[in-house]
């Protein structure tokens, strides 16, 4: 830094493409202070460091910060400042603020100028100094990419392209920079394998009426992709060369998506062309699944949820009778998992967390550092799958022995919100902000609290976590929603976290459906897409309302008359105890 002459360095978790998970090549903030989490920033400056995280990562970023000297800042706290705030207030007149702009944000980039203008400060955006300090930094990706079959992405790319330039065309914009990865595997119907369980490829795109450009690393493409590709008009164009094709090529006026974009592409675009703000329409498209993509998903989760079945019914009859950890827990969920027809890879690292692990939100297991299971307490499974047909996402929470009346208390009023989203009613236009309070306010009559949202939209064999659909009460600069349009599908997972003592998650997965329309509009109503078992030995049904006991009876007669057919006699018979109405 001081060879640079720059006084203050930042380092967020991020890729060229702003992906929520990144390869080892991209875990820089990780390198330097050793908090592993997926969402952070590092700040680093003359005499001091501090790392700002969400909430699913206070208690695990406090384990992993310990001894670095590293503050930790728990954003969106009470008297908690925003790294643009405390830049604001600590930077001198005249300094220098650093980071690389290929994983910046131009959002956030651009920000940054303006905030700190007043200070005359410098923004020095081209400076990789991991580079020069990570000297066994592991190799950028380059794995191979396949197409994605028609008749499993249920569109072509021509007929993606003329509904993405249809949108295009209402921004005022004639061609469109894509940088998003899962965009572009789902435009172009591609899979790649260059972020761990994210099945996409580093890649960028441009695309206008004239052309379809895909600048890719070309070895990584199977001959058959290539063709594909080139039958579909796709110009391919080496991974690099987007920048002098921005500077040299790109004119007119072009749509770049601040919020992916990254600070330095934005700023060599802006050099040849007329840049337009707004949203990749490709966004919102990708997030309303067609109706192969849902029939397919529909037959993926039914496979899943036995998965996660049989791993219960195995965990209840094998615990305190043979040595089970969390990490053999999650080992042979996953193995589960790979035997499915049509599987890739799992969708995240399977979460196995037992008793007061299970409160920190991403808990990961580790050979060093995880426990043994045994007759008492809860283990949270939270976990996922890649098939040729739909990506899962489940967490179950299930009862080893005996739990105290407050933990069958939280259980309890986990459930109830769960239960009262799955069956939540609205007129069309609603964002999941309408509805979070749903989940949450079985909880929030407790005065209990989690920080993070409530829900998630869940890619088409792609990312776990997509956009721009969401559930959550909170709204702040940055985030984004949508207004939830009839085939999006959504997670459900409220909770509770008690730092020390447990942590609680119930998680299924819902499809948006429109539903009557009269005089007053277009209703909805949502679909359950996950059946497995939710355990009835942690439901205290003191806490529970005849309306919400009735909704899990019936979720359970479905579980029931869905899943049993996939299931061994003696699974079966297991099956049909744990789902008794009660």
């Amino acid at each position: 830094m001081q060879e640079a002459g720059i006084d203050y360095y930042m380092i967020p978790t991020a890729d060229f493409h702003n992906s929520e998970y990144v390869n080892d090549y991209f875990k820089v903030r990780e390198y330097f202070c050793g908090f592993t989490g997926s969402n952070g920033t590092l700040l680093v400056w003359q005499n001091g460091a501090g790392l700002w995280t969400d909430g699913r990562y206070f208690i695990q970023a406090q384990k992993e910060l310990s001894g670095t000297g590293v503050e930790l800042f728990r954003m969106a706290e009470e008297g908690v400042p925003s790294i643009h705030e405390f830049l604001e207030a600590n930077m001198e007149r005249g300094q220098t603020i650093g980071f690389d702009g290929r994983v910046v944000p131009a959002a956030d980039g651009l920000k940054l100028e303006m905030e700190l203008s007043n200070k005359q400060i410098t923004v020095a955006y081209e400076e990789d100094l991991a580079e020069k300090v990570w000297k066994e930094r592991p190799a950028l990706p380059c794995k191979e990419v396949k197409a994605l079959p028609e008749e499993i992405a249920g569109a072509g790319i021509k007929e993606k392209k003329e509904a993405v330039m249809a949108a295009l065309g209402k921004s005022g914009a004639s061609g469109l920079l894509l940088t998003r990865l899962d965009d572009l595997m789902w435009l172009l119907n591609i899979r790649g394998q260059d972020i761990e369980c994210n099945p996409v490829a580093l890649c960028y795109g441009f695309i206008s009426q004239e052309k379809s450009c895909l600048f890719i690393q070309k070895q990584a493409l199977t001959k058959e992709a290539e063709e594909y590709l080139e039958k579909a008009d796709v110009t391919i164009l080496p991974y690099e060369y987007i920048t002098d094709f921005l500077e040299k090529e790109a004119k007119g006026a072009i749509l770049a998506d601040r919020r992916h974009c990254s600070y330095c592409l934005y700023k060599k675009a802006a050099k040849g062309a007329r840049l337009i703000e707004g949203k990749n329409p490709t966004e919102l498209l990708k997030a309303v699944k067609n109706p192969v993509e849902l029939a397919c998903m529909e037959k993926v989760y039914l496979q899943d949820g036995a998965a996660v079945t049989k791993f219960i019914y195995w965990l209840k009859k094998n615990i305190g009778k043979t040595e089970i950890t969390e990490i053999t827990a999650a080992n042979y969920l996953d193995g589960l998992r790979k035997q499915i027809p049509g599987f890739l890879d799992l969708s995240f690292p399977t979460i196995s967390a037992y008793k007061e692990n299970a409160a920190m939100m991403h808990y990961e297991a580790l050979p060093e550092n995880h426990k043994k299971l045994a007759p008492e307490g809860m283990l949270l499974v939270d976990s996922g799958g890649q098939y040729m047909g739909g990506t899962t996402d489940i967490t179950r929470t299930i009862v080893l022995g005996q739990v105290s009346d407050e933990i069958k208390r939280h259980y309890t009023a986990v459930v109830s919100g769960m239960l009262k989203l799955t069956h939540a009613k609205w007129l069309y236009g609603c964002t999941g902000r309408n509805l979070d309070i749903l989940a949450r306010g079985p909880l929030w009559d407790m005065g209990i609290d989690y920080k993070c949202g409530t829900g998630h939209g869940v890619g088409y064999i792609l990312n776990v976590h997509e956009g721009p659909q969401n559930i959550r009460w909170r709204f702040a600069e940055g985030m984004t929603e949508a207004v939830i349009e009839d085939g999006m599908d959504i997670t459900n997972e409220p909770g509770v976290y008690i730092e020390g003592s447990h942590g609680i998650r119930v998680e299924n997965v819902m499809i948006a459906r429109n539903d009557v329309k009269n005089a007053d509009g277009q209703f909805m109503h949502f679909e359950t897409l996950t059946y497995a078992p939710i355990d009835l030995e942690a439901i205290d049904t003191r806490y529970m309302t005849e309306e919400v006991r009735y909704y899990l009876n019936e979720y359970h007669r479905q579980v029931f008359d869905k899943i049993s057919p996939l299931l061994k006699e003696e699974e079966r018979v297991w099956l049909k105890a744990v789902t008794k109405a009660i």
